[in-house]
């Protein structure tokens, strides 16, 4: 994220704001959700600016363990017990060094057979690689990143199908491709792969927008967005113009996600929408409708409910379980992105109508300055959980329940 300010909080002050909202942590839940953040999380130890979180099995004990991107703050790794129960082993684990961590990527680079680890920096243009020893701990590899950056995303593919994964740097600048040697060694293939373009790149989302078997880049800017359509061997062409329906007004885009929304076997596209850097950018988030070769139109009018957030985090999931995709997204509408936003949950009607079911779904007490949500099983019994990350305020810990 490019920043007006950098915020320094002392851990009294980080979690001010979350003891007054939730007094009563241990008994706040709803029909679909229960808040366990003071139980299960250590969240007194943690001094938090949560940009992202990566979410794995690094220590190969068959249970989801968390990586916190950290904004100006050494990176935090939190180890499941099994039932979902977190404890802080950053300082045993992970090399403890500060940078403007940003975004995560969690892949078996040297193909050992265990997941090693990419997190890329913005400020201090320092992408960190770390690979696993074999036992959930991890040594600084950094040197083998050929390319630095004003880095706001990563994502891994194997674009040139040898079995090792590449990587996918999204910058202010020039966005980088890097090929991995199988070792876990890689070289800059930018040029060729992409060619030569300027953005301020918020976020990168790999999709087979257009229905042929291999990945496309869906790119988050701000400004104008692009699609990159991939060859099948792992080289772009940007066909931006003739499949995106482009606003006349401003767009400044943090996050895109896709999911088949209406149900016809294609993907379709959320942008969640800031106004932050560029100006008189529309905040409204836009949600976007395939064609089935990869043609979009604008629905948001009549499909997407109008919001004015800064909407930092977007995820397309089931949260209500009914078998299709929904709309979380994570806020920050405070004066200098400060105050705490709640999370706005959309649900749909199955055919690609949201509605605004925000308090309804999970504890009205849930908010903070939403930055990413991910949606999986933490503590193993088969339901998904959240785990919403927070810049500056409280992450929280929610775990599904049976329907």
């Amino acid at each position: 994220m490019r920043k007006i300010f950098v915020l320094y909080l002392s851990i009294g002050v980080l979690f001010t704001g979350y003891s007054q909202q939730n007094k009563s942590s241990k008994e706040v839940s709803s029909s679909f959700y229960k808040d366990v953040t003071t139980t299960n999380l250590p969240y007194k130890d943690l001094q938090l600016l949560s940009m992202d979180a990566g979410i794995a099995d690094l220590d190969k004990d068959g249970d989801m363990d968390i990586l916190i991107a950290n904004e100006h703050r050494p990176n935090i790794l939190l180890i499941n017990d099994g039932k979902g129960n977190f404890t802080n082993e950053s300082a045993s684990r992970i090399p403890q060094v500060n940078h403007d961590s940003e975004d995560i990527g969690i892949a078996d680079f040297d193909l050992d057979g265990d997941l090693d680890i990419i997190v890329v920096s913005e400020d201090d243009k320092t992408n960190e690689l770390y690979l696993n020893n074999g036992d959930g701990t991890f040594s600084d590899a950094g040197n083998r990143i050929p390319v630095t950056g004003t880095s706001n995303s990563v994502v891994i593919i194997d674009l040139n199908k040898d079995g090792a994964p590449d990587v996918m740097i999204g910058n202010n600048g020039q966005n980088n491709i890097l090929i991995n040697d199988g070792k876990g060694n890689f070289k800059d293939e930018t040029i060729k792969r992409f060619g030569e373009f300027t953005d301020v790149t918020q976020d990168l989302t790999l999709a087979d927008i257009d229905n042929d078997g291999d990945e496309d880049v869906l790119i988050g800017n701000e400004g104008a967005n692009r699609i990159l359509i991939n060859d099948g061997n792992g080289y772009f062409k940007d066909q931006s113009s003739d499949r995106l329906p482009y606003r006349a007004t401003p767009e400044e885009t943090r996050e895109v996600d896709v999911a088949d929304i209406d149900g016809d076997g294609d993907l379709d596209i959320l942008y969640g929408n800031v106004q932050a850097f560029v100006a008189n950018a529309v905040r409204q988030n836009r949600l976007l409708l395939n064609d089935g070769k990869g043609f979009f139109s604008d629905i948001t009018d009549t499909h997407l409910p109008k919001d004015d957030n800064r909407c930092f985090g977007v995820a397309f999931l089931d949260i209500d379980n009914d078998g299709d995709a929904d709309i979380m997204t994570g806020n920050t509408n405070g004066a200098r992105f400060g105050g705490i936003t709640p999370f706005s949950v959309y649900l749909n009607d199955g055919k690609g109508k949201f509605t605004d079911a925000t308090g309804k779904i999970v504890p009205e007490s849930i908010g903070g300055r939403g930055f990413d949500i991910d949606f999986v099983d933490l503590n193993g019994d088969g339901i998904k959980d959240l785990f919403l990350s927070n810049r500056g305020s409280q992450d929280f810990l929610l775990f599904g329940k049976k329907q």
